[in-house]
């Protein structure tokens, strides 16, 4: 097609605003999809995806718009997922676009991933629609969420659309104006080939399929393509574009978003954010903004019975083989067995890949408590890396720890501002700035909603937030408040292992790396924890915290007792002793048995659910 009538835009939104759905209408309104054949969520595949109501995979598709009667546009939408974990694919996808349509909940109004999402789309310079949508729910306010878009942003009233995905009302209109504002996308069929990978998956027949932009120059069936950065050179087996079926077709050229099946076995070959040229005629030099995907948040994953470890490593190779971001190495615990340690980008990545663990491959998983990696500088001038507590060095060996440290973004009614003040700085945030994205409405404070907005923004360790901190946040604010977050750097903490030893045994899997401010309080509340779930035994049972080599609090399990002299109802005082020093005997024998106490799955959970207490810095 001419490249004066390509528009290539993608939506932008905070989770749950109606991406989707939207998508949806904009599918009908330009026949894509027949009317038999199209399903609520049309783009989302996963079943995970439609239940939870989130995009996981970026998803495309070609939509055709007949402008009038000689003319029509070929419209190439990228669905992108919302949530801050697949920011990076947000970001490659932005890249491969020359506009987006920035999606707001008309009874939310803006949110803190619709801040990040935004300055994404400012930094890639792309145009920018703003739509407020679900403008026909009861509890729509359009009016006040136009007023926020225009005080955040500096919108105009002319510039703001009003849309129901589910109606279906204002599409048409939106059809227009992406045609009329988005510029069609620039480029030299002639120069050699540069093409962007926004994303890719794996197809058991095609092997890996590249989700491509074609930036400059083509590519046609059986041609020889680079990888810039991987320098893999495989041929095309098929090239094509998404209706939203995958469509076979003999070239794509500039502007053009499809699909190239490259016959690799590995997704990590074909890694997002790539640039693929030509083998015979390549282009000079890659396509800016690639960068290896790092994951941020580690923990182990075990199999309830032991002999499901080779059906735990065989179900994490094939899920590994659409998500290149998932790594997994083998580890060992002498408290759960044969297992792995995984690193996922963020805390939802981590609970995806362990329901989908669980529900198609019908396992049953044991999980530890998330942590993250810490970089470790030791007293000889080393530096390691430690995404273990179990691996991390003698306390003589360590000179400094170094902590991932994240920025914070907080948008809340300005009620809340004092629970959410006081809970950050509990968790060792450090205060940036607050700005009021709008005055109140009214005096009325009945109604959270009528409030001022307040963006409060926070540097805070990453540890800090991993584990109920969004739904501490959520208890506080009564649901109200929304969370992003972005890595920033890593800083020198004052950082101890916290060890939990059952019956003087340390169980390497209750480890935990922790600030020493708090380190105390927390083995103390462990191991009252511990003390609740871990089953009696015929013998006591100490349960203990330390640090280091000092003991920081202990609990003792009292043992059950049997009454062995209830059939002696009378008689000599001989017999009886007897039969308490043979009980006696008995406790020593079996208090050697550790392998005799049983640790439940609730327990390595169990730092879940410990309470942070106001402690003293000093």
């Amino acid at each position: 097609m001419d490249q004066s009538r390509i528009r290539n835009f993608c939506i932008i939104a905070h989770i749950d605003h109606g991406k989707s759905t939207l998508a949806d209408r904009l599918i009908q309104e330009t026949g894509a999809v027949s009317t038999r054949d199209m399903t609520a969520q049309h783009l989302d595949t996963m079943p995970l995806e439609r239940e939870r109501g989130i995009t996981i995979k970026a998803q495309a598709i070609r939509l055709t718009y007949k402008y009038d009667d000689d003319k029509s546009y070929q419209l190439n939408l990228i669905d992108t997922p919302g949530h801050v974990d697949f920011a990076y694919e947000v970001s490659r996808s932005l890249a491969a676009c020359e506009g987006a349509l920035l999606l707001v909940d008309a009874t939310q109004g803006i949110q803190a991933q619709t801040m990040a999402n935004i300055y994404l789309a400012l930094e890639h310079d792309l145009e920018i629609i703003p739509v407020i949508n679900k403008i026909d729910m009861p509890a729509a306010e359009p009016e006040r969420v136009a007023a926020e878009l225009k005080q955040a942003f500096g919108f105009k009233d002319a510039e703001i659309l009003f849309a129901s995905g589910k109606t279906g009302a204002g599409v048409h209109e939106l059809l227009e104006t992406i045609v009329h504002l988005i510029p069609p996308p620039k480029g030299d069929p002639g120069a050699p080939l540069q093409a962007m990978i926004f994303d890719s998956k794996y197809d058991q027949f095609k092997g890996v399929v590249a989700y491509i932009r074609v930036m400059n120059g083509s590519l046609r069936t059986d041609d020889r393509v680079r990888l810039m950065q991987t320098k893999v050179e495989p041929d095309v087996l098929e090239a094509g574009y998404f209706s939203p079926v995958m469509v076979k077709s003999d070239s794509l050229g500039v502007g053009e978003v499809g699909y190239v099946a490259t016959g690799l076995k590995n997704v990590r070959d074909c890694r997002v954010g790539d640039t693929l040229t030509m083998a015979s005629n390549p282009a000079t030099k890659a396509l800016p903004g690639y960068a290896s995907q790092m994951p941020m948040v580690f923990t182990g994953i075990y199999p309830s019975e032991g002999d499901e470890y080779p059906a735990l490593r065989e179900a994490l190779s094939k899920l590994q083989l659409n998500d290149a971001s998932l790594v997994f190495e083998p580890e060992s615990s002498a408290a759960l067995g044969f297992g792995f340690r995984c690193g996922f980008l963020g805390l939802l990545h981590m609970d995806v890949i362990q329901e989908r663990l669980e529900r198609e491959y019908d396992l049953e998983l044991i999980a530890t408590a998330p942590s993250v990696s810490f970089d470790v500088e030791l007293t000889d001038g080393t530096r390691i890396h430690v995404d273990n507590p179990s691996k991390l060095p003698e306390p003589q060996r360590i000179k400094t720890i170094f902590e991932p440290w994240v920025n914070i973004t907080i948008l809340t009614p300005s009620r809340y501002i004092g629970g959410i003040m006081e809970m950050v700085t509990l968790r060792r945030g450090e205060y940036v700035k607050m700005e009021y994205l709008q005055p109140a409405q009214s005096d009325n404070a009945a109604n959270a909603s009528q409030d001022a907005r307040v963006m409060l923004e926070y540097n805070i360790p990453l540890s800090e937030i991993l584990v109920d901190f969004h739904d501490t946040l959520k208890s506080v604010t009564s649901g109200y408040a929304s969370l992003d977050y972005r890595l920033i750097d890593a800083r020198a903490s004052d950082m101890v292992k916290l060890d939990v030893l059952v019956n003087h045994e340390a169980v390497d899997a209750l480890s935990l790396i922790i600030h020493r401010s708090y380190a105390e309080s927390q083995g103390r509340q462990l191991a009252a924890k511990l003390k609740e779930l871990i089953p009696r035994q015929m013998f006591q049972v100490p349960i203990q915290a330390a640090i280091g080599g000092k003991i920081v609090a202990r609990e003792n399990i009292s043992a059950m007792r049997k009454n062995v002299l209830a059939k002696c109802y009378g008689g000599d005082v001989s017999r009886k002793r007897k039969l308490l020093e043979k009980q006696a005997e008995g406790k020593k024998r079996r208090a050697k048995m550790i392998g005799a106490i049983e640790v439940p799955q609730e327990a390595f959970m169990a730092v879940l659910t410990l309470e942070r207490q106001q402690v003293s810095r000093h």
